[in-house]
């Protein structure tokens, strides 16, 4: 009983903060207002089947794909140093990766500005070396930097998380019977590792997905993803509801990617290392 009353404010900011926005996104999104009143339909959600938003939604996977992968590409080694190094330089490293994220959002953003832009610091070093400027902004790969410097520590803390509390027994024991490093990696730390790794692909996907700061700074204007869209229906042109249908597509990919990840934690789990 005192459990539940210790629970009672939990599940009232949940409540107001979390089912009731959610409730209205999705009457939102399955409304239009005309001049007979409010009618419910599904043409909010036809909306999304136009190439121009297609479009949109599959730049926008395909970049949070991309991304995700090269933090994980990048963020395992991470990982695996941070989760080998001693206590002293480990805690040094880990403040030091961790720092820039006591930054703003925002600001990080704004950093890679001064240093991508065309008379910034990279093209000034370049210009140094009689190296004509390159164009480093408003386009994919700026995009792509601008994800993996945000989202790639919500990568490397889980893997590191979990590595550093893997049973180094279990290792040596592996190299006792004989695996070189190349097996004890592929049947050993990486199979135990896997809780972080699905932890730190779902961190970084989801947010990826559906970011607009980053898209709106280092791609530019007319650089639009899926973030971006929702939120000039909602800012600039008024149209909460076909915002909301928007948005209601962007939490069931979210969901469904968060299904898959939690399925494959369940079958590691139940099958178990080998």
């Amino acid at each position: 009983m005192k459990t539940r009353w210790i629970s009672t404010p939990y599940i009232v900011w949940m409540i107001i903060f979390t089912v009731v926005p959610l409730l209205l996104i999705l009457f939102f999104s399955l409304t239009v207002q005309t001049d007979d009143g409010i009618v419910i339909t599904l043409e909010n959600f036809k909306r999304l089947a136009e190439p121009i938003y297609l479009k949109v939604l599959g730049r926008s996977i395909l970049l949070a794909f991309v991304s995700t992968v090269i933090c994980l590409v990048l963020g395992y080694p991470m990982a695996m140093i941070l989760a080998s190094t001693g206590v002293k330089r480990k805690n040094a490293l880990i403040f030091l990766f961790v720092a820039p994220m006591w930054m703003n959002f925002l600001l990080r953003t704004y950093a890679w500005l001064t240093l991508l832009e065309k008379n910034g610091i990279i093209n000034s070093i370049l210009s140094f070396f009689g190296i004509e400027p390159l164009n480093l902004l408003y386009n994919n790969m700026a995009v792509l930097l601008g994800m993996v410097y945000n989202f790639l520590p919500f990568m490397v803390l889980p893997i590191y998380s979990v590595l550093s509390k893997v049973d180094k027994s279990v290792i040596e024991a592996a190299q006792d019977l004989g695996a070189n490093n190349v097996k004890v990696f592929t049947k050993v730390t990486f199979p135990l590792s896997l809780p972080g790794v699905a932890s730190g692909i779902t961190m970084v996907f989801m947010p990826a997905v559906t970011t607009f700061v980053v898209p709106r700074l280092l791609g530019g204007a007319q650089f639009t993803l899926v973030g971006n869209l929702i939120e000039r229906q909602f800012v600039l042109v008024g149209d909460w509801n076909f915002g909301s249908a928007l948005s209601m597509v962007m939490i069931v990919l979210i969901l469904i990617s968060m299904g898959i990840m939690s399925r494959h934690d369940a079958d590691y789990v139940g099958g178990g290392l080998f």
